[in-house]
């Protein structure tokens, strides 16, 4: 029971911290849809449980033992973040209307976004390697590793599904879409932070 409480009260404490998660899911369900928002969370509840299952499989140590590993996951996530940052920065003011607000992009498109965000991010790879080291027992039962997997999963669909929900109400959303062009370049600002301080942090 302590290995559970433990590993849920870490689990909904990082969840809510603000990262490029939270940056992209807010962007999404302002300036897209509800519907983006809430297919950019699902697609990062898929990419949890990609960090789970190399976990679980013992990749998890690999990662965790081998530096030059772990350096690459970091740069091709640091890099994929800047991509996004930047082209969020290139939008041009005029690109939508307050009366048309949802942009191109298809389910799989913001599906793919969520799920790359976060399969890229190796502070998720970290945060889910040191959870199942240090606070599941090495005897606790591969169902019961599962079941801890897919609770993370699904906590990180849940939360982000909520803000989407938040970020796309009809009151938030139509006061800000008449400063679009400001809100992705600040989320796209964020990104690229979030990018730069992957790529040099240790």
């Amino acid at each position: 029971m302590t290995e559970l409480i433990a590993l849920i009260t870490i689990t909904l404490l990082a969840i809510i911290s603000p990262g490029p998660d939270f940056a992209m899911v807010t962007r999404n369900s302002l300036m897209l849809s509800r519907r983006a928002g809430v297919l950019t969370a699902l697609g990062i509840g898929l990419g949890v449980m990609v960090h789970v299952t190399y976990t679980l499989v013992g990749v998890g140590l690999l990662i965790q033992q081998s530096p030059w590993v772990f350096s690459t996951i970091k740069l091709v996530g640091a890099v994929y973040l800047m991509y996004l940052g930047v082209k969020m920065l290139r939008a041009k003011p005029g690109s939508g209307s307050a009366e048309s607000p949802v942009a191109p992009l298809s389910d799989l498109a913001a599906l793919r976004t969520g799920f790359l965000t976060n399969a890229l991010n190796p502070k998720t790879t970290l945060f889910i390697v040191s959870l199942f080291m240090q606070v599941v027992r090495p005897d606790t039962p591969l169902a019961v590793q599962i079941g801890y997997g897919g609770f993370i999963a699904v906590a990180h669909m849940a939360w982000f599904a909520l803000v989407a929900l938040c970020f796309s109400a009809g009151a938030v959303q139509g006061r800000l879409l008449a400063v679009r062009h400001w809100i992705d370049r600040a989320f796209g600002g964020l990104l690229v932070g979030f990018g730069v301080l992957l790529a040099v942090l240790r």
